[in-house]
This record gives structure tokens, sequence and C-alpha cells, in this order.
């Protein structure tokens, strides 16, 4: 695998991450280059309200209304995702990571930026890797590293994400969409 294949591609967690963050965890990989890895949790929301961390993007935020923790890594700093239409240039305060996707400066006012997006979901931290971190762990069974959807980011169901990126896939992986939560249980 080379770095630049996984920016805007998915992780998602093997059943050997069975617990923690990462545990069932489906990552927006933002960035991945020689010098290590970006990407964002986008099925654990949080249930916080976010206009009382972020004041005025509240009302913006794509169903489900919260913050969502992005991953264990600076969980004190906030990163906005929006959808940008077609080819559009990204409102301002923002910028295109790939396809559909920018990220935004939650220091603009939301007024500069909704109108021309087309969701917004935003995070509590990220989740990162130093360089060549990510690639063992593909190696060594922790990650699928799967095609991302549109609707992946700003899914309303984040809860049936990893279950549901599984079942999309066209050869062996859709069965582990049916592996147990608890394998003792079985």
């Amino acid at each position: 695998m080379t770095a630049d294949r996984t920016t805007g591609r998915l992780l998602v967690s093997t059943p050997k991450l069975d617990d923690g963050i990462f545990h069932r965890s489906v990552i927006l990989m933002l960035q991945h280059d020689e010098s290590g890895a970006q990407g964002v949790v986008l099925n654990k929301p949080l249930g916080a309200d976010v206009d009382s961390v972020l004041p005025g993007w509240g009302e913006h935020i794509s169903t489900p209304q919260t913050l969502f923790q992005g991953g264990p890594v600076q969980l004190d700093s906030a990163l906005g995702l929006i959808t940008v239409p077609g080819d559009d240039d990204p409102p301002p305060g923002s910028q295109r990571l790939f396809g559909a996707v920018a990220i935004v400066d939650l220091d603009t006012p939301p007024l500069l930026v909704m109108p021309e997006a087309g969701g917004l979901r935003i995070f509590a931290g990220y989740a990162g890797w130093s360089s060549g971190q990510l690639e063992d762990e593909v190696r060594r069974g922790s990650w699928f590293v799967v095609d991302s959807f549109p609707e992946d980011l700003l899914t309303g169901d984040p809860d049936r994400l990893w279950e549901q990126v599984l079942l999309r896939q066209r050869d062996e992986l859709a069965f582990v969409a049916y592996y147990p939560v608890d394998p003792e249980l079985n």
C-alpha cells in the first residue's frame, strides 16, 4: 500500500480491534503521506451539544446534530468537515481536501460557509499515525482499506456505518459485517 492510496478512502477496523474508540470504527482518511497519516472516526457520536463548544455552528450540523469523537489525538481541538457540491469552489474559510470533502476553519462565521456547503460534521480530535505506523497496522490485519462513498461523512445512522460499509464490499469483507460484537456469546 502506498501512502497516497489511503487519502480519501476509509479505514474499517477489523474484529482484531475489539475495544476503545477504534472498536468497529470507520475512519475517513484526510491525509496520508511519507510523514504520517490523519483521519477522523465517522461513527462515534458523543451526544454533546455543538453550540456549547462552538457557538453558532450547532444549527448547521448534519443529523445527528452532535459532536463526534474524531479520534484519540487532541480531543481539546475541533475539526470541521463540509461537503461541497460538484466542482464548485469551496466556500470562504474552507479548503477542499479531496472529492466533495473540504475542511472548514471554525473561526470563520458560519453564515459565510454554510450557504455553499452541502452538510457539516464537527469532530473533537482526530486519529493520527506516525510515518510507517498505519502501513504496519494494515499489514498486521488491524484495518481494511476500502473506498469511501460521498454519504459516509454525513451518515444519518453512524451506529450502523461499520456494518453498512462492510456489506457493500463485493468480496469476503461483506461477511465480516456479521461478526458478533461479543464472539463469546456466539
